[in-house]
Formats: structure tokens, C-alpha cells, sequence
């Protein structure tokens, strides 16, 4: 098992980098930007930043502070909810999320083999020998990737075999801010380029009609909800690893507005460049693998431009699996009783075992909507309804009043009990009608 030093962040600092880590994912790179121009510029961010304060505030910060009660990953946590009212079942429950986030991973890891490959192909050359489409139907084909999907699960196990604080921590220490400085430097680069300013203007042009329109809300709500992982799983797991001390609301309120940051310096690099060269700013899979390459041949310097940019897109993906591995991993060591490397490796087996089959991309798709339109959504709205319904708002609350000189506001339960609640069954509900918001 762990070292008993290791089972805790350091400080914040590290504890709000590694959370920063799992929130920044391939849905802030391939789907913000082109929702935002798509539902009105700066009238969608608007809406966005509503709903990012709101999950972040009762969402994510509860999370947080359940984890940290119980000292535990989902299942844990669930059964102690559940036991405070004299039920059992709440491991059962606990398993629901718990299986979302290994479902994620297996897909998840596939994706990042796919932009490591991309990476490398920026180094050799090789990306730009052949036409996108070709370069991409030749990796995403059955058993297309196995080496680099390898790679991917080996790189985020070894990071894991360090534990909290020399593995996970010590990782995003490193990991975050060089995401940040890279995509920062793409960004300035591309603002230089002749056309730019169209892809400026599709993301920050407000069009305010589309404040009436619905679907506006629903993708806003969608995004900022996925966007921030409050899953019911990773984010419980990286709060049973937060000391007393921490005031939990600010944290969360970092980690958001940290999340958002990285959204936006995406849509500042990816949109110009598209919109620089005349491009379709499409959304998903084909902008980074299909769109973006293209920018890239044109581009003065797209070589560099192209290394640059997917090793940054590694960066965000490996943090993400690092959390969706811990958070299953967390449950072997306790459950099974198996030490730490152990409880890795058989995670990472199981990933990797299962993303095989699923490496042709039409499988990967179909496994991937299943997991986020159904299950990772009820894993959330379970976890809502767990906390502060049947743990309760003075548990939570009293959890969340833990490191603040001024404990949360009244208004703080209604907020989260019935808004915040609600949003979350709305979240569920609209991603099976729309086949996924976020």
C-alpha cells in the first residue's frame, strides 16, 4: 500500500494543478471552441461563464469536500452516505461512476495514442508526407494504434507508481503549467497570421439572438458541466487527498476558472489558424486529426507549429488519465487489497486490453457516446442527489466550512439542494435527447 506521507497533496497549489489536470481534456481543444462561435460568440461565453460559476460553486466544491469527509474513492463514499441513514447498497452505487470513469479511460487512452502519433509525425515529417484523411483512416483502423495506445497507458501508470505526492502531484507540477506556456505561444504565433481575425471574430462577435434560442443554454450548460469532470468519481478520489486545512469553495473556484482559461487559449489557437487558411472549423475528432493538419502544411513553421501543439494536446490528455486510473486504482488498493503498482497495473491491463478492440474509430465513437451520454451523467446526478440529499447540506456544508475564516452563506444549500440538483437531472436528460451535450 502507500506511503502514509503520500496518501496527501502537499498544498493547494498541487491539489488544485492535478484537479486543473483532470478537468482539461479533449473537450476543451475539439468541442468549445466550435460551440462557442456556433451559439453566439460572446453571447454562448456568457452562458458558459454562468454555469461554470454555478457547477463550480455547488458542483465541483462538493465533490471536493465528500471525498475529503470520507477519506475514500466513490464507492466508500457512497456506502458512507447511505450509512448515515441506516441503508446499505451505497458501494453498489458508488460502482456506477466508478465504472464511468474506467469506461472514459478506455477510450480516452486510445485518443491520446492517436495525437502521440501526431506528435511523432510532426517530429519526422511523416504527418505531412500524405493527405490528413489518409494519414488518419491508416491509424484509426482495426488494431491501428496498438504501440502508441501502449505508450499512452505505460506513460500514465508509471506517473501513478509514484503515488500522490511524487507521482500525481509532482506530474501536474510539471505537466500544467507547460501546457499553458506551450498553448500560449501557439496562440501568439497564430495571432500573426494573414486571416486571423475571422476566427476572432466567430468566437468573440456576440450574437444575441442566440440568447433566445435553447440549444444555446443546453450546449452551455453541457460543457461547462463535462468540462469541469464532476463526474461523481475523479474528483472525490483528488478530495480524500486534500488536508483540513484547505478552504475548499476557493480551490474550486481556481480550479474552474483555471479550466476556462485553457478552453479559451484553445479557441484563440485553433479557430484563427482554421479561419487563416480558409477551413471548415469543424467540431470533434476530424478538427484536431483532419482540419488542423492542413493548417499546419500551410503554415509557416507548421512543423514546429504541429509539434508543439499536440504535444500540449498530450499533456492535457495524460493529465485527464492520470485521475480516471487513480480513482480506479483507489478502489482495487481498497477493496481488493492490493499494493499500489499492483492496483496500477491491472487497471492499466484492463485499459489497455479493452481499448484494443475498440481502436477502429467507428467503435470508438459508439463506445464512447455510450459512456458519455448515459452512464458518466448518472454517475453525476447520482452523486448530487447522494450528497446533498441523502448525506445532507449540513454535512456537506459543515465539510465545506472546514479551512474558511467565513463559512458559506446561506443561500449556499438552497443553491446547491434544488438548483444545482436540478440542473444536474437536466444535464441527464438533454444529453439522451440531444445524444450528448458535453
Amino acid at each position: 500500500m502507500q506511503e502514509k506521507h503520500n496518501l496527501k497533496f502537499r498544498n493547494k497549489l498541487g491539489f488544485v494543478l492535478a484537479s486543473v489536470g483532470s478537468a482539461v481534456g479533449m473537450g476543451n481543444i475539439w468541442l468549445f471552441p466550435y460551440r462557442v462561435g456556433q451559439y453566439g460568440g460572446a453571447a454562448f461565453l456568457l452562458v458558459y461563464f454562468f454555469f461554470v460559476a454555478l457547477f463550480g460553486y455547488a458542483g465541483l466544491s462538493a465533490e471536493f469536500a465528500f471525498g475529503r469527509l470520507t477519506g475514500t474513492g466513490p464507492i466508500g463514499s457512497y456506502q458512507y452516505a447511505l450509512q448515515t441513514r441506516g441503508k446499505k447498497g451505497g458501494g453498489l452505487l458508488g460502482a456506477i461512476p466508478l465504472f464511468g470513469s474506467l469506461g472514459i479511460a478506455i477510450g480516452y487512452a486510445v485518443i491520446v495514442g492517436w495525437v502521440l502519433r501526431y506528435c511523432a509525425g510532426g517530429l519526422t515529417g511523416s504527418l505531412f508526407d500524405t493527405d490528413a484523411e489518409t494519414y488518419f483512416a491508416d491509424m484509426t483502423g482495426p488494431f491501428g494504434s496498438l504501440g502508441w495506445h501502449a505508450a499512452v497507458i505505460l506513460l500514465t501508470a508509471l506517473i501513478l507508481f509514484g503515488g500522490v505526492l511524487k507521482g500525481i502531484e509532482k506530474a501536474n507540477r510539471i505537466i500544467m503549467p507547460a501546457f499553458f506556456l506551450l498553448f500560449l505561444g501557439v496562440a501568439v504565433y497564430v495571432a500573426f497570421l494573414p486571416g486571423a481575425g475571422a476566427g476572432y471574430a466567430y468566437l468573440l462577435i456576440p450574437d444575441w439572438s442566440q440568447l433566445l434560442n435553447p440549444d444555446t443554454w443546453v450546449m452551455a450548460m453541457g460543457q461547462a458541466f463535462f468540462s469541469l469532470s464532476i463526474t461523481g468519481s475523479g474528483m472525490i478520489i483528488y478530495g480524500s487527498y486534500l488536508g483540513k486545512e484547505e478552504n475548499i469553495p476557493r480551490a474550486a473556484a481556481q480550479t474552474a476558472f483555471l479550466d476556462t482559461c485553457a478552453a479559451l487559449l484553445s479557441g484563440f489557437v485553433i479557430l484563427p489558424a482554421v479561419f487563416a487558411f480558409g477551413l471548415d472549423p469543424a467540431s470533434g475528432p476530424p478538427l484536431i486529426f483532419i482540419t488542423l493538419p492542413k493548417v499546419f502544411a500551410q503554415m509557416p513553421g507548421g512543423r514546429l507549429v504541429s509539434i508543439v501543439f499536440f504535444l500540449s494536446v498530450i499533456f492535457a490528455g495524460i493529465t485527464s488519465l492520470v485521475n480516471m486510473f487513480e480513482v480506479c486504482a483507489e478502489a482495487v488498493m481498497r477493496h481488493l487489497h492490493l499494493p499500489r503498482k499492483a492496483s496500477v497495473a491491472l487497471v492499466a491491463l484492463i485499459v489497455y486490453a479493452a481499448g484494443t478492440l475498440i481502436e477502429y474509430e467507428p467503435r470508438l465513437g459508439s463506445w464512447m457516446d455510450a459512456i458519455t451520454i448515459y452512464i458518466v451523467p448518472f454517475g453525476a446526478v447520482l452523486c448530487a442527489i447522494i450528497i446533498y440529499w441523502v448525506l445532507g447540506t449540513d454535512r456537506i456544508c459543515a465539510e465545506l466550512n472546514q479551512g474558511r475564516s467565513k463559512p458559506l452563506g446561506k443561500g449556499f444549500r438552497i443553491t446547491a439542494k434544488y438548483f444545482y440538483v436540478g440542473l444536474a437531472v437536466l444535464v441527464l436528460v438533454c444529453s439522451i435527447l440531444y445524444k450528448g451535450i458535453g
